[in-house]
């Protein structure tokens, strides 16, 4: 553009300083770019009017017709000056629409299948979209054809609306409301359902689902879990479905095992053995993220007796946890060691010790004590070998080294 072009600066966005292409009013009476401001307050999830600092209550954002027109007037003059002329704008979906859709669509199956591919083509447009259509209540009936039609010869109907109800990437406060939704429609029975008999894509999005919605969930919700939604999360690992899956599964442990019985049911499910497993796929070990979230449920699981047991039981069990201390991260190594305290302070049997030994247990702790580690880790394995020092110290498995380094 021609810097000797003198361009008014009202046409001028507050926030970009760019001339505007589609001028929108906010509720404090504020002219911006549709673009800049969706970018403001969707993805940079602002709740202020950028000029005048004010709350933006009503997301709603009114077109400025008279601004756009005379932006494109202002275009065609200096056309001469390759300046292009704005495109009028498309208009956006609105509220109305929307709830105008969902209404019609109760009115037949075919109907309802219409509105479902309308609704996924409105979801892919923008971001701002999917706020409207949170607005106008979409993320709840999505919820409902789940939740009613279950697993009959609806079943696709309900793999759309489980997909829709995902990307949605609903806020915090309506998967809140899904939660708390007391008309009969369970979503987390649904998507334990889902999780038990559904195609193998629709079972991903229900793990996802599951795990954003339990993220919300209060304590209570939390500790009166059912058995069976143990169960399914740890078939979920067991299946690998998808690498998203996996590791939501392994989130969804680790959110809710600290809470009542919680790590009780989770044992019972199997969760100790099949984390090990996954500890010793290298597809799940191929980032930090992995391995970390399987410690800290480990950890978890076995602070109860029930969960030593369980973890005793499988014959590679301490040799994985072993194998990860120093060589996946801080966090890791951290919560290794406290495995390894808690079956060595509570299950020390001769055997045990012994085990503990011949499988480098001991030297791993002593190396922990020379290496920059963090200071809790350390003490966790001061404690656990000065416990022991009896059996371990002088055993001809340790080097010189590691002799040195075992504490007095």
């Amino acid at each position: 553009m021609d810097e000797e072009i003198d361009i008014p600066p009202f046409f001028l966005c507050p926030i970009s300083l760019e001339i505007m292409k589609d001028p929108v009013i906010v509720c404090t009476g504020i002219t911006y770019d549709r673009d800049s401001i969706e970018k403001w307050l969707f993805s940079a999830k602002k709740s202020s009017c950028p000029v005048t600092k004010q709350d933006i209550t009503d997301v709603d954002l009114t077109p400025n017709h008279t601004l756009r027109r005379l932006i494109q007037s202002w275009c065609t003059l200096n056309a001469s000056y390759g300046i292009e002329r704005i495109p009028t704008p498309k208009s956006p979906i609105s509220k109305t629409e929307i709830e105008k859709l969902i209404q019609d669509s109760a009115s037949s199956h075919q109907n309802k299948v219409k509105c479902l591919q309308r609704l996924r083509q409105i979801v892919s447009e923008n971001t701002a979209n999917k706020r409207c259509l949170e607005a106008a209540g979409v993320p709840e009936f999505l919820a409902t054809i789940v939740s009613n039609n279950g697993l009959d010869s609806s079943m696709s109907l309900t793999d759309e609306a489980l997909s829709l109800l995902y990307h949605l990437d609903a806020s915090e406060t309506v998967l809140k409301n899904l939660l708390n939704n007391k008309k009969g429609n369970d979503i987390v029975n649904s998507l334990m359902k889902i999780m038990q008999l559904g195609i193998y894509e629709s079972r991903a999005y229900a793990t996802l689902l599951l795990k954003n919605i339990l993220e919300v969930a209060d304590p209570m919700q939390i500790m009166t879990l059912k058995p069976a939604v143990f169960n399914e999360v740890v078939q979920i690992l067991d299946d690998r479905i998808s690498h998203k899956a996996t590791k939501a599964a392994m989130h969804i442990l680790v959110n809710v095992c600290p809470w009542g019985r919680n790590r009780h049911k989770a044992v019972e499910a199997g969760a100790i053995s099949m984390i090990i497993e996954r500890l010793m796929d290298e597809s799940f070990t191929s980032d930090r993220r992995g391995p970390e979230m399987a410690m800290v449920v480990l950890d978890i699981l076995c602070q109860c007796a029930e969960g030593r047991a369980e973890f005793l039981n499988h014959g590679a069990a301490i040799a994985v946890v072993c194998k990860k201390i120093l060589r996946v991260s801080q966090t890791t190594s951290d919560r290794a060691v406290r495995v390894l305290y808690s079956v060595g302070r509570f299950c020390a049997t001769p055997a045990l010790l012994n085990e503990m030994l011949q499988l480098g247990v001991v030297a791993k702790l002593c190396l922990v004590l020379q290496v920059s580690c963090g200071s809790k880790t350390k003490e966790k394995a001061k404690e656990l070998l000065k416990l022991h020092a009896r059996v371990w110290k002088d055993s001809p498995c340790l080097t010189r080294n590691m002799i040195l380094a075992y504490p007095s």
